[in-house]
């Protein structure tokens, strides 16, 4: 008989209750604020429950289908076309908050850049597996393995960078490089990437005012409170008024205004304030062990296709949190990167379930091999 396949149920558990500390937070951050525009304090609530039932949905979805069917050359490449088709679509849209980022239908947006990060990890997995089958190129072959994989790499972070959307452009670069040192990649390609890219963030921040203003809040936010470092500040105020246990749910006095986007990218300082340190360590605890099962998921996956395709979903969940946090307590400076699962957002919360239920379902197959 077949042996019965059972996902990590950690993970799973852990998963869900992210997506429930997401929706109550949502809803304590977002009331007043969806209370003045729209007349109605669980607007955003409601949304993100759609949101997180649609995603769940997909979680499923995906845990129940054979993660190996994803590499059929088929599903990768039309993935990837459909992705930067639509990377390229949102240019001829009208800007929202003065960006070409967001597909509306009504109430609803979606986001081709949170589409494009498990798009490109699908393309990777399968294309870096092939190169690693005996008698092939291998993963140091520069113009048959890193030349393609670096070039879809940075034409996919090279669109959205033009969005503009800095922080998603370098989640999928790191995205990319994880992946192929995870495939082997020699150490001195390794250096020479970092190297290179050393001066294109240098001018992809000084060429342009806003990125540079953002920097010099980072280094110095109390030189401008009112302006570049308002938003900063007003998220350490946030943080260090939680103490240890908090002021109590509901009871943040920083999203009442005061802190901007406080139930989206800030959405960790509310947390941080209204249930102390004791609340961020749990958040930030949830977050490890997500990435301890992601972990455990890759190296016991049964190809190499399942464990590059977990270790980039890891990659992507686990990184984008740890920027999310790092920018909320001024350790790197502010970026629009959502906390995956709690910040308001479907594209991204969509994104991320399903990602999940891949991962879920590459659990499922651990020791096979």
């Amino acid at each position: 008989m077949p042996r019965s396949l059972k996902p990590d149920k950690q993970l799973l558990i852990v998963t869900l209750t992210l997506c429930f500390i997401g929706a109550v937070m949502v809803f304590s951050a977002s009331a007043m604020t969806a209370q003045d525009k729209f007349g109605a304090g669980y607007i955003f609530l409601l949304r993100q429950f759609v949101y997180i039932v649609l995603g769940i949905a997909g979680m499923f979805a995906m845990m129940n289908t054979d993660y190996r069917k994803l590499r059929q050359p088929r599903i990768v490449f039309t993935g990837l076309a459909i992705t930067f088709i639509c990377l390229v679509g949102v240019y001829f849209l009208d800007r929202s908050h003065a960006t070409h980022r967001w597909f509306r239908l009504g109430p609803f947006s979606f986001q081709p850049s949170e589409m494009a990060k498990l798009a490109l990890i699908i393309f990777l997995a399968w294309f870096l597996e092939s190169r690693r089958a005996p008698g092939k190129l291998g993963i140091n072959d520069f113009w048959g393995t890193i030349a393609p994989a670096l070039g879809t790499v940075l034409a996919m972070a090279a669109l959205v960078v033009r969005e503009p959307d800095m922080g998603t452009a370098f989640m999928i670069v790191v995205i990319g490089m994880v992946m192929l040192y995870v495939a082997g990649l020699s150490y001195k390609y390794i250096g020479g990437a970092v190297l290179a890219a050393i001066p294109t963030i240098y001018l992809l921040i000084v060429r342009v005012p806003y990125r540079l203003a953002r920097f010099e809040a980072f280094l110095h936010p109390d030189r401008d409170p009112q302006g570049a470092g308002f938003q900063l500040l007003q998220s350490l105020i946030a943080v260090g008024s939680g103490g240890m246990t908090g002021v109590g749910l509901m009871e943040s006095r920083q999203k009442l205004f005061f802190l901007p986007e406080a139930h989206t990218d800030f959405i960790y300082a509310i947390i941080s304030e209204e249930f102390g340190f004791i609340g961020a360590v749990i958040v930030l605890t949830l977050f490890a062990v997500y990435g301890w099962r992601g972990f455990v998921a890759a190296m016991k996956a049964p190809d190499e296709f399942g464990k590059y395709l977990a270790m980039g979903i890891t990659t992507m969940i686990v990184g984008q949190a740890l920027i999310n946090l790092s920018v909320v307590i001024g350790l790197l400076p502010t970026k629009g990167i959502p906390l995956p699962f709690i910040s308001y957002g479907g594209s991204s919360l969509f994104g991320a379930l399903v990602a999940t239920g891949v991962l879920l379902n590459i659990s499922q197959h651990a020791d096979e091999a």
